[in-house]
Protein backbone atom coordinates (compact mmCIF):
# COMPACT_ATOMS: atom_id res chain seq x y z
CA UNK A 1 0.00 0.00 0.00
CA UNK A 2 1.27 3.30 -1.34
CA UNK A 3 1.39 5.68 1.91
CA UNK A 4 0.52 9.37 2.01
CA UNK A 5 4.26 10.35 2.20
CA UNK A 6 4.99 8.09 -0.92
CA UNK A 7 2.17 9.61 -2.79
CA UNK A 8 3.46 13.32 -2.08
CA UNK A 9 6.96 12.56 -2.85
CA UNK A 10 5.73 11.50 -6.01
CA UNK A 11 3.92 13.68 -6.89
CA UNK A 12 6.94 16.65 -6.07
CA UNK A 13 8.92 14.46 -8.06
CA UNK A 14 7.32 14.49 -11.19
CA UNK A 15 6.09 18.09 -11.16
CA UNK A 16 8.09 20.84 -12.62
CA UNK A 17 7.46 23.39 -10.12
CA UNK A 18 8.18 21.43 -7.00
CA UNK A 19 11.48 19.86 -8.29
CA UNK A 20 13.93 21.27 -9.91
CA UNK A 21 15.20 17.77 -11.40
CA UNK A 22 11.90 17.35 -12.93
CA UNK A 23 11.48 20.69 -14.56
CA UNK A 24 13.01 19.80 -17.90
CA UNK A 25 11.62 16.14 -17.63
CA UNK A 26 7.78 16.79 -17.32
CA UNK A 27 5.75 19.47 -18.56
CA UNK A 28 2.08 21.11 -17.03
CA UNK A 29 -0.28 23.30 -18.36
CA UNK A 30 -1.70 26.10 -17.16
CA UNK A 31 -5.81 26.68 -17.41
CA UNK A 32 -6.72 30.49 -17.88
CA UNK A 33 -10.38 29.86 -16.79
CA UNK A 34 -10.42 32.14 -13.83
CA UNK A 35 -10.32 36.24 -14.37
CA UNK A 36 -12.11 37.18 -11.16
CA UNK A 37 -10.07 38.11 -8.26
CA UNK A 38 -10.74 39.20 -4.59
CA UNK A 39 -7.88 41.22 -3.77
CA UNK A 40 -5.70 43.91 -5.72
CA UNK A 41 -1.92 43.61 -5.22
CA UNK A 42 0.07 46.77 -5.93
CA UNK A 43 2.37 45.22 -8.35
CA UNK A 44 -0.33 43.44 -10.33
CA UNK A 45 -1.36 44.48 -14.01
CA UNK A 46 -3.44 41.48 -15.20
CA UNK A 47 -3.39 42.36 -19.07
CA UNK A 48 -4.77 40.06 -21.99
CA UNK A 49 -3.13 39.69 -25.45
CA UNK A 50 0.23 40.60 -24.13
CA UNK A 51 2.16 37.76 -26.17
CA UNK A 52 5.99 39.36 -25.86
CA UNK A 53 5.28 38.99 -22.01
CA UNK A 54 5.67 36.07 -19.67
CA UNK A 55 4.83 37.18 -16.14
CA UNK A 56 2.12 35.87 -13.97
CA UNK A 57 -1.56 37.08 -14.28
CA UNK A 58 -1.40 37.73 -18.08
CA UNK A 59 -3.26 35.55 -20.94
CA UNK A 60 -4.52 35.46 -24.64
CA UNK A 61 -7.66 34.47 -23.64
CA UNK A 62 -10.19 33.03 -21.21
CA UNK A 63 -10.91 29.58 -22.04
CA UNK A 64 -14.44 28.26 -20.33
CA UNK A 65 -14.47 24.56 -18.44
CA UNK A 66 -15.24 22.56 -21.96
CA UNK A 67 -12.49 24.53 -23.78
CA UNK A 68 -10.04 23.65 -20.83
CA UNK A 69 -10.77 20.30 -21.16
CA UNK A 70 -10.37 20.14 -24.87
CA UNK A 71 -6.99 22.19 -24.63
CA UNK A 72 -5.93 19.05 -21.98
CA UNK A 73 -6.93 16.25 -24.20
CA UNK A 74 -5.27 17.71 -27.37
CA UNK A 75 -1.65 18.43 -25.33
CA UNK A 76 -2.01 14.80 -23.34
CA UNK A 77 -2.45 13.03 -27.04
CA UNK A 78 0.81 14.95 -28.28
CA UNK A 79 2.99 14.69 -25.00
CA UNK A 80 3.53 12.31 -23.02
CA UNK A 81 5.33 14.02 -20.20
CA UNK A 82 2.57 16.34 -19.18
CA UNK A 83 2.19 15.82 -15.78
CA UNK A 84 0.78 18.09 -14.43
CA UNK A 85 -2.64 20.59 -14.64
CA UNK A 86 -2.50 24.25 -13.14
CA UNK A 87 -4.57 27.11 -12.78
CA UNK A 88 -3.61 29.86 -12.39
CA UNK A 89 -5.46 33.14 -13.25
CA UNK A 90 -5.38 35.39 -14.19
CA UNK A 91 -7.23 36.25 -11.36
CA UNK A 92 -7.42 34.29 -8.27
CA UNK A 93 -8.79 31.02 -9.10
CA UNK A 94 -10.31 30.19 -5.73
CA UNK A 95 -13.04 33.26 -6.91
CA UNK A 96 -13.98 31.56 -9.68
CA UNK A 97 -16.38 28.42 -9.92
CA UNK A 98 -15.15 27.69 -13.25
CA UNK A 99 -11.97 26.16 -11.50
CA UNK A 100 -13.62 23.94 -9.76
CA UNK A 101 -15.93 22.59 -12.77
CA UNK A 102 -12.31 22.54 -14.98
CA UNK A 103 -10.88 20.12 -11.96
CA UNK A 104 -13.26 18.19 -11.63
CA UNK A 105 -13.35 17.48 -15.16
CA UNK A 106 -10.23 16.46 -15.87
CA UNK A 107 -9.69 14.50 -12.23
CA UNK A 108 -12.53 12.38 -13.76
CA UNK A 109 -11.17 11.89 -17.40
CA UNK A 110 -7.49 12.06 -16.58
CA UNK A 111 -7.54 10.67 -12.71
CA UNK A 112 -3.27 10.04 -12.83
CA UNK A 113 -2.67 13.67 -13.58
CA UNK A 114 -1.27 15.94 -10.69
CA UNK A 115 -3.81 19.09 -10.48
CA UNK A 116 -2.41 21.94 -8.98
CA UNK A 117 -3.27 25.75 -8.04
CA UNK A 118 -2.38 28.95 -7.52
CA UNK A 119 -4.16 31.28 -5.29
CA UNK A 120 -3.57 34.23 -2.89
CA UNK A 121 -5.31 32.31 0.14
CA UNK A 122 -7.80 34.69 1.23
CA UNK A 123 -10.75 31.70 0.27
CA UNK A 124 -8.65 28.76 0.84
CA UNK A 125 -10.01 27.70 4.19
CA UNK A 126 -13.57 28.35 2.71
CA UNK A 127 -12.88 26.15 -0.26
CA UNK A 128 -10.37 23.71 0.29
CA UNK A 129 -12.61 20.87 0.50
CA UNK A 130 -14.29 21.95 -2.92
CA UNK A 131 -10.27 21.41 -3.91
CA UNK A 132 -10.14 18.30 -2.26
CA UNK A 133 -13.17 16.77 -4.30
CA UNK A 134 -12.35 18.20 -7.45
CA UNK A 135 -9.02 15.92 -7.23
CA UNK A 136 -6.19 18.89 -6.46
CA UNK A 137 -3.27 17.97 -4.68
CA UNK A 138 -0.84 20.34 -4.63
CA UNK A 139 -1.41 24.16 -3.91
CA UNK A 140 1.00 26.96 -4.59
CA UNK A 141 0.04 30.42 -2.03
CA UNK A 142 0.90 33.84 -2.06
CA UNK A 143 2.35 35.48 1.00
CA UNK A 144 4.39 38.21 1.19
CA UNK A 145 3.95 39.82 4.82
CA UNK A 146 3.45 38.36 8.36
CA UNK A 147 2.56 41.94 9.80
CA UNK A 148 -0.65 43.76 9.27
CA UNK A 149 1.60 47.05 8.58
CA UNK A 150 3.32 45.68 6.14
CA UNK A 151 0.48 43.99 4.10
CA UNK A 152 -1.08 47.52 3.86
CA UNK A 153 1.74 48.39 2.22
CA UNK A 154 1.36 45.81 -0.44
CA UNK A 155 -2.76 45.46 -0.83
CA UNK A 156 -4.86 47.82 -1.85
CA UNK A 157 -7.89 46.26 -0.92
CA UNK A 158 -9.45 42.65 -0.26
CA UNK A 159 -13.60 41.54 -1.31
CA UNK A 160 -14.34 39.16 1.49
CA UNK A 161 -17.91 37.44 1.43
CA UNK A 162 -19.88 40.36 0.18
CA UNK A 163 -17.59 43.23 1.51
CA UNK A 164 -14.37 45.08 0.57
CA UNK A 165 -11.76 45.94 2.93
CA UNK A 166 -9.34 48.70 2.62
CA UNK A 167 -6.09 49.74 4.64
CA UNK A 168 -5.40 47.76 8.49
CA UNK A 169 -8.99 45.32 8.16
CA UNK A 170 -8.01 44.08 5.02
CA UNK A 171 -4.68 43.50 5.75
CA UNK A 172 -5.42 41.20 8.63
CA UNK A 173 -8.48 39.76 7.06
CA UNK A 174 -5.82 38.56 4.08
CA UNK A 175 -3.42 37.13 6.83
CA UNK A 176 -5.29 35.63 9.10
CA UNK A 177 -7.26 33.77 5.96
CA UNK A 178 -4.09 32.63 4.56
CA UNK A 179 -2.12 31.44 7.36
CA UNK A 180 -5.57 29.50 8.47
CA UNK A 181 -6.16 28.27 5.14
CA UNK A 182 -2.17 26.71 4.63
CA UNK A 183 -2.63 25.13 8.20
CA UNK A 184 -5.73 23.28 6.65
CA UNK A 185 -4.31 22.81 3.50
CA UNK A 186 -1.49 20.80 5.36
CA UNK A 187 -3.77 18.77 7.66
CA UNK A 188 -5.53 17.36 4.77
CA UNK A 189 -2.55 15.95 2.90
CA UNK A 190 -2.13 18.69 0.14
CA UNK A 191 1.52 19.36 -1.21
CA UNK A 192 1.80 22.96 0.20
CA UNK A 193 4.43 25.80 -1.86
CA UNK A 194 4.56 29.37 -0.74
CA UNK A 195 5.62 31.85 -3.38
CA UNK A 196 6.79 35.25 -1.65
CA UNK A 197 7.29 38.48 -4.01
CA UNK A 198 10.30 40.00 -3.14
CA UNK A 199 9.99 44.07 -3.14
CA UNK A 200 13.07 46.03 -2.67
CA UNK A 201 12.78 48.24 -0.10
CA UNK A 202 8.89 46.72 0.78
CA UNK A 203 8.94 43.49 2.16
CA UNK A 204 13.31 42.77 2.41
CA UNK A 205 12.89 42.30 5.88
CA UNK A 206 9.58 40.21 6.27
CA UNK A 207 10.87 37.25 3.87
CA UNK A 208 13.13 35.13 6.62
CA UNK A 209 9.89 35.86 9.05
CA UNK A 210 7.51 34.13 5.83
CA UNK A 211 9.69 31.04 5.79
CA UNK A 212 9.51 30.78 8.94
CA UNK A 213 6.00 31.23 9.93
CA UNK A 214 5.55 29.03 6.29
CA UNK A 215 8.00 26.11 7.90
CA UNK A 216 5.93 25.96 11.03
CA UNK A 217 2.72 25.75 9.16
CA UNK A 218 3.61 22.59 7.47
CA UNK A 219 4.13 23.55 3.85
CA UNK A 220 6.75 21.55 1.88
CA UNK A 221 8.75 24.45 -0.24
CA UNK A 222 8.75 28.23 -0.93
CA UNK A 223 10.03 30.03 -3.96
CA UNK A 224 11.20 33.56 -3.56
CA UNK A 225 10.08 35.31 -6.81
CA UNK A 226 11.81 38.92 -8.00
CA UNK A 227 9.43 42.07 -8.06
CA UNK A 228 8.50 42.75 -12.01
CA UNK A 229 7.69 46.65 -11.39
CA UNK A 230 4.09 47.45 -12.59
CA UNK A 231 1.12 49.00 -11.41
CA UNK A 232 1.45 50.88 -8.04
CA UNK A 233 5.13 49.52 -7.76
CA UNK A 234 5.87 50.28 -11.58
CA UNK A 235 8.73 52.53 -9.95
CA UNK A 236 10.46 50.23 -7.86
CA UNK A 237 13.55 48.19 -9.20
CA UNK A 238 13.35 44.72 -9.46
CA UNK A 239 15.65 42.86 -6.85
CA UNK A 240 18.94 41.45 -8.55
CA UNK A 241 19.81 37.97 -9.08
CA UNK A 242 22.03 38.43 -6.35
CA UNK A 243 19.89 39.82 -4.01
CA UNK A 244 17.72 37.01 -4.76
CA UNK A 245 19.49 34.07 -4.48
CA UNK A 246 21.13 35.83 -0.70
CA UNK A 247 17.52 36.13 0.28
CA UNK A 248 16.97 32.30 -0.56
CA UNK A 249 19.81 31.68 1.27
CA UNK A 250 18.67 33.09 4.51
CA UNK A 251 15.38 31.47 4.26
CA UNK A 252 16.59 28.24 2.91
CA UNK A 253 17.27 27.80 6.97
CA UNK A 254 14.16 27.29 7.41
CA UNK A 255 12.49 26.03 4.41
CA UNK A 256 13.63 24.42 1.01
CA UNK A 257 13.54 27.04 -1.65
CA UNK A 258 12.64 26.74 -5.25
CA UNK A 259 15.49 28.09 -7.44
CA UNK A 260 14.17 27.45 -10.84
CA UNK A 261 11.20 29.56 -11.23
CA UNK A 262 10.00 31.18 -14.43
CA UNK A 263 6.97 33.57 -13.32
CA UNK A 264 4.84 32.20 -16.16
CA UNK A 265 2.19 33.29 -17.40
CA UNK A 266 -1.57 32.21 -16.64
CA UNK A 267 -1.77 30.02 -20.16
CA UNK A 268 1.54 28.53 -20.01
CA UNK A 269 2.32 24.68 -21.18
CA UNK A 270 5.22 21.98 -21.78
CA UNK A 271 8.48 22.45 -19.99
CA UNK A 272 9.72 25.57 -18.06
CA UNK A 273 12.93 25.41 -20.57
CA UNK A 274 9.98 25.46 -23.59
CA UNK A 275 7.24 27.15 -22.06
CA UNK A 276 4.71 27.97 -24.80
CA UNK A 277 1.78 30.64 -24.50
CA UNK A 278 -1.51 29.50 -25.63
CA UNK A 279 -2.04 30.73 -28.93
CA UNK A 280 1.60 29.86 -30.36
CA UNK A 281 -0.18 26.15 -28.70
CA UNK A 282 -3.01 26.55 -31.20
CA UNK A 283 -0.82 27.87 -33.99
CA UNK A 284 1.14 25.09 -33.80
CA UNK A 285 -1.84 22.55 -33.91
CA UNK A 286 -3.19 24.37 -37.01
CA UNK A 287 0.12 24.14 -38.97
CA UNK A 288 -0.02 20.35 -37.70
CA UNK A 289 -3.78 19.22 -38.76
CA UNK A 290 -3.16 21.42 -42.16
CA UNK A 291 0.06 19.46 -43.08
CA UNK A 292 -1.57 16.06 -42.03
CA UNK A 293 -4.58 17.17 -44.65
CA UNK A 294 -1.65 18.11 -47.02
CA UNK A 295 0.17 14.41 -47.08
CA UNK A 296 -2.93 12.44 -47.19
Amino acid sequence: MITNVQHKRHIISTHPCFSEQAHNKFGRIHLPVAPACNIQCKYCLRKFDCANESRPGITSRILNPIEALERVRSLVERNERLTVIGIAGPGDPLANDATFETFSAIHREYPELTLCVSTNGLLLSDRLNDLVEAGVSSLTVTINAVTPEMAEKIYSWVSYKGKLYKGREAAECLLSNQWEGISAAVEKGLIVKVNTVFIPGVNDDEIPFIAWFAAHRGADLMNIMPLIPKAEFENLRRPTHEAVNMMRKKCGKHIPQMTHCRQCRADACGTLDEDKDMELEVLHARIGEEYCEIIN
